[in-house]
């Protein structure tokens, strides 16, 4: 009996078949040209060796998933159980189920004192999918997309899927990390059809100071473009005392797009919900396109996500967003403390950029050998952008206060370790 070779698996033009059979190989079909563009997702790729590491018995402290180690409230876990029992699991109206759309409209009025109209609120699988169904509906072959270069990888590749270019402009510590109205001038040229905007930002925990962004919005509005801000991380904004009160980026208009989701404030990643507001003239051409592409988001998830907006729920919500607040006061100086330079405080999401550039090691160099002798895993700038990605580190602080404490201390010794 022929045998797989599973070292022939996407090699050349030959693919495995293990277990269909006594057939060995057979030819591949080709693939999309967008696929092979689309690169991998670094921070994943060492997860899972992180996750090896683990396996193998080894104390790995895990600082490069943005993933929050508080799972979902228990009040929606038990929503989530009854709305089994009651049999809520066949598919809802392709924009969700309107007692949650509702419900999400109403988040806005009582934590950013805005009236939205709940017809404009669509439900989605997740913020990813919040977003594919902006960029199917805004752009075409060959548009383009200004964004921040460092950013969150996926972005880029949310516009590429639909033959738009996604434009990096190169932001740093001056900007906040942060697109500003002035770049945006100078980058906007015949093809540009909009711009992505995310605040707070991941990969920096940077936020765009609100006048900036009123600015943004109106010099794109002039240009008749778009402007979609990922406020993902808005929940977990973490303003100075006697700062501004958070806003979100819908009190500049109604042309605004606004993406957020359920995964990161309200912890709850794996449950695959979030939302979009768009404008009212738009919900029609969004609903079509979440028909087609989605059917509906999970019909359980929508309505566990309810108990998201009880009093007791979000004020368990507020305590543990301080408690994020406490580990980010931590984690700062105490980075700086050991040399890995901070260039700008976060404000938000649960994330820090590290300059490592005076330490004689590339960011992908230092990530890997940290990870292999001192079993702490975080995320090398080359996931976020071309953007001088060799000078940053990633670190995730949605982890226990305990271990952040334990991961400084394998860092310090392995730079004290370098420099011996």
């Amino acid at each position: 009996m022929l045998q797989c070779d599973c070292r022939n698996w996407n090699q050349g033009n030959m693919i495995s078949l293990c277990g269909w059979g006594n057939i060995r190989s057979m030819p591949t079909y080709p693939f999309s040209r967008r696929s092979e563009a689309i690169e991998p997702f670094q921070a994943m790729e060492l997860a899972k060796r992180a996750s090896q590491l683990h396996a193998a018995g080894h104390p790995v402290i895990h600082m490069s998933i943005g993933e929050p180690d508080f799972t979902a409230p228990p009040q929606v876990v038990q929503a989530l159980e009854r709305a089994a029992a009651a049999g809520h699991s066949r598919y809802t109206a392709a924009n969700g189920i309107a007692p949650l759309r509702r419900a999400i409209a109403a988040y806005y009025q009582q934590e950013y004192g805005l009236a939205i109209d709940p017809a404009r609120v669509i439900v989605t699988a997740g913020a990813s999918a919040a977003l594919l169904l902006a960029f199917c509906a805004l752009v075409d072959p060959g548009d383009q997309v200004l964004m921040a270069d460092p950013g969150y990888p996926c972005n880029r590749h949310l516009v590429a899927a639909f033959d738009a270019e996604p434009v990096p402009v190169p932001v740093g510590p001056a900007t906040r990390f942060q697109l500003n109205s002035e770049l945006l001038d100078q980058y906007w040229g015949e093809r540009v059809k909009g711009t992505l905007i995310a605040s707070p930002a991941n990969p920096t925990g940077t936020a765009i100071p609100f006048d900036e962004l009123a600015r943004i919005v109106e010099s794109t509005r002039r240009r008749r473009g778009f402007v979609v801000v990922d406020e993902i991380y808005l929940g977990l904004s973490y303003p100075a005392p006697g700062a501004a009160p958070v806003r979100s980026a819908l009190s500049l208009g109604d042309d605004v797009i606004v993406c957020n989701s359920f995964s990161k404030f309200f912890n709850m990643t794996g449950w695959r919900l979030g939302w979009l507001i768009v404008p009212p003239d738009a919900v029609a051409v969004f609903e079509k396109l979440s028909q087609n592409l989605f059917i509906c988001a999970s019909a359980l998830a929508q309505y566990a996500a309810l108990a998201c907006f009880e009093p007791d729920t979000m004020a368990l919500l507020a305590e543990r967003r301080e408690s994020f607040r406490r580990r980010r006061d931590y984690l700062v100086p105490a980075l700086e403390s050991i040399g890995l330079h901070v260039p700008v405080m976060p404000d938000g999401a649960f994330y820090v950029y590290a300059d490592c550039g005076a330490l004689g090691m590339d960011s992908t160099r230092f990530a890997h050998e940290l990870l292999e002798t001192e079993y702490v895993s975080l995320v090398p700038g080359p996931d976020f952008g071309s953007n001088a990605p060799d000078r940053y580190l990633r670190l995730s602080y949605a982890t226990s206060q305990a271990l952040l404490e334990q991961a400084v201390e394998r860092m310090d010794r392995f730079l004290k370790k370098r420099r011996a």
